[in-house]
């Protein structure tokens, strides 16, 4: 599995002249679909039908505080249901030596990430992580952050964890706080480039 992994036919190995010997890439299709299946929403009617070689993302090495070493490679193929459809696939496979770090698929234009809520409950907005990242790093209070936005407390909770993204009118209130252009911050937030 490894080596199917790591059959990065046009990646430049140090020392290495020559390309690497072929290897069976077959062998990551039964791996990918278990891995697909085990998702427990998974519609059974599509499988993957076809893997390319994988294109190396990341390979970390020794870093001034970590000894951890490992590498990342996406390999791209598609999959397709019984129906005959197909759509391209790309698996992020993160690994340390033989044993595997992470697992996220792309399909289409989706991507596959492991879930933060639990079942049943809406997936946290991404603007959140960056927006308590930016307030903690400038030392800005969840009250002064609402007094300074004309909102309630409970509004910039909702938006730290997630529960809410916020409209263009306080995305641009949150960008004169946090001193910030509007256009970050509705970047951040993904709206629409119009903030006026």
């Amino acid at each position: 599995m490894i080596a199917a992994l790591t059959y990065w036919p046009s990646a430049i190995v140090p020392g290495q002249n020559f390309p690497p010997k072929p290897v069976d890439l077959t062998a990551l299709v039964p791996f990918f679909n278990d891995m697909l299946q085990d998702l427990p929403w998974w519609n059974r009617d599509w499988k993957v039908a076809h893997i390319e070689p994988g294109i190396p993302l990341e390979i970390a090495g020794d870093h001034d505080r970590s000894n951890t070493r490992f590498t990342e490679v996406s390999v791209p193929g598609t999959v397709s249901s019984d129906s005959g459809d197909t759509l391209p696939f790309v698996a992020k496979v993160r690994f340390e030596s033989d044993q595997l770090i992470r697992f996220q698929p792309k399909i289409g234009d989706i991507v596959i990430g492991p879930a933060q809520a639990p079942a049943g409950q809406l997936e946290p907005h991404p603007f959140a992580k960056v927006f308590t990242r930016l307030m903690n790093l400038r030392g800005i209070p969840v009250k002064d952050m609402a007094m300074d936005t004309a909102r309630s407390m409970s509004t910039i909770h909702m938006l730290r964890s997630g529960r809410l993204n916020p409209h263009p009118v306080l995305a641009k209130e949150i960008a004169t706080v946090l001193h910030m252009s509007p256009e970050d911050i509705t970047a951040i937030a993904g709206l629409d480039d119009n903030v006026n």
